[in-house]
This record gives C-alpha cells, structure tokens and sequence, in this order.
C-alpha cells in the first residue's frame, strides 16, 4: 500500500523488502514496503509490536540497510551506501531522540549536547555558542553545567532533543520520544517537536505507542505485518 503522493518526496521508499533469520527460520518483515513523505512533514507511526516499526527507524537511520527495493532521502541512495558512507550521513543530515534519552551521566548537558560537533570543523568557541544557542531553544537556558541525574525525566529527554538538532539536521527520527514520560512532560515534548517541524520546518518521523502523541504529529500511519494499512491525518 503506497502512502504520500508527493510528487518529489524528500524520503521515498519503493518495494522495499527487509528480513531476519532465526534459527534456520528466515522471518520476513517487509516484502514491498511503499512511503512516500515530503520535506517538512510530522509522520507518527504505530501499530502493535512486531508490525516494523522499529525496522522501518532503524532503515530510515541507516542503521539497517534493505534486502531489496530502494530507499532514498534526499538526494542519497541509503540502500546503495555501505555502511561507512551510511554512518557519515547519518552524522549530516539526521538527528535521533531515544526512548531513554541515552545521555552519559559522566557529562553535563551542554558536554551531552555537544558532543556530535565534536565530528566537524568548529573552534571551541563556536561548538560553545551553538550548545547554548539550542539549550536555550528547548527551555534550558542556564542548565548547561547540570548533569542528567540533576534533571527530570522531561528535561533529560529535552537534552536529547537539543543534541539531536545541534548540528541543523534536516530529518528527525524519534523513538518513542515520550515513552518515559508522565503525561504533562510528555505534552511539553511534544509540543516542542511541533515547534521544530512547523517553525524550523524539520522533517520529523515517530515512532510511537501513544495515541495522545500521535495526535501531535500531521498525519499517523499504522503499520500492520509488514504493510501501511491505514493513514490519518490531523484536522
């Protein structure tokens, strides 16, 4: 089932086929997968654990590559990359938020959040600037030297969220950004998701449980066995 009808989609996957053995059992997990998504769309994605969801992330980040069929965004060919070049555009053009925010408890927020512009070509004073520029954009201005068990749950996964964006990506992929959160704090992040797809125009695909955060994004796709079966799109 195709899903978008964009004429020039920024991501476009076409037959895309995706498998894993178990054992000597070979388990299928997309066999023509379509998706279409334009440049500076809000896509949430649900359906029931073992729908692939997390394949489909994993795909979209260049963590796994496609048995067969193409996926590109932009203008790359991810499921022609090996897996270098697929890791240097990972560090380019794509910022992730994780579940559990993944930040290391060793380094404060603005160590966190620095630390994929430690990959480029900027001076300390410039990593600085930027670092405080994106801390200040998520609401933690004046947090920079506290460490993750300093914070809440909600201003942890905002960490996250300013390190995934501090190098300007253009696509987000969000792994069940708020499945750690009590609800308030849950909204707070989403909202701020919002913020950063409809002001700074960041193309942004989630991965999602939740009903509430869904409603969020522009339009929620349900991934069933394999396959989109059905799409809805905000009011």
């Amino acid at each position: 089932m195709t899903q978008g009808n964009d004429q020039d989609p920024y991501i476009a996957l076409h037959g895309l086929q995706k498998g894993y053995r178990m054992g000597g059992e070979a388990i299928p997990i997309f066999s023509g997968l379509d998706l279409s998504i334009p440049r500076g769309d809000f896509v949430a994605v649900m359906g029931p654990s073992g729908s692939g969801k997390s394949t489909l992330l994993n795909m979209l980040a260049g963590i796994d590559r496609p048995d067969a069929g193409t996926l590109r965004i932009g203008n790359s060919r991810l499921d022609q990359m090996g897996e270098a070049a697929r890791s240097s555009w990972r560090a380019h053009h794509m910022g992730i938020v994780f579940q559990f925010y993944n930040l290391l408890p060793m380094l404060t927020a603005a160590e966190n959040v620095e630390l994929p512009l430690l990959l480029k070509p900027l001076s300390r004073k410039e990593r600085r600037i930027r670092v405080e520029k994106v801390l200040d954009l998520v609401g933690l201005a004046g947090r920079e030297k506290q460490y993750p068990a300093m914070m809440s749950g909600g201003q942890q996964q905002r960490v996250g969220i300013a390190r995934a964006i501090v190098s300007d990506p253009g696509l987000l992929l969000c792994d069940e950004p708020t499945g750690d959160l009590d609800r308030t704090s849950a909204d707070e992040v989403l909202e701020m998701l919002r913020f950063l797809n409809r002001v700074l125009e960041k193309t942004i695909v989630m991965v999602t449980h939740d009903p509430q955060a869904a409603l969020y994004a522009r339009r929620t796709l349900h991934l069933y066995k394999g396959d989109f079966v059905e799409e809805k799109r905000a009011a």
